[in-house]
C-alpha cells in the first residue's frame, strides 16, 4: 500500500502516513529501520509492507524493490 509521509521523528523514527483512501497508519522505529533510508520528509510518497497481522514492517520509496 501507498500513502504520504504526514508526520516523522528523526530522534524515534516513528511516523504516520496518510493512505490513499484518507486512513491515518502509524509505522514503527523497527519498520523505518528496515528500510535503509536515513530520513523521511513530509509529503513525500511511500510503500507501507505490512505482516499478516496488518503491522508495518517495512517504510520503502515506492521506486525501490
Amino acid at each position: 500500500m501507498q500513502g504520504t509521509v504526514a508526520t516523522f521523528d528523526d530522534e524515534s523514527r516513528t511516523g504516520t502516513v496518510l493512505l490513499d483512501d484518507g486512513a491515518e497508519v502509524t509505522f514503527p522505529a523497527a519498520a523505518f529501520d528496515a528500510s535503509g533510508l536515513r530520513h523521511l520528509r513530509l509529503g513525500q510518497r511511500v510503500r507501507l509492507d505490512r505482516d499478516e497481522a496488518g503491522t508495518v514492517t517495512k517504510v520503502t520509496l515506492p521506486t525501490l524493490p
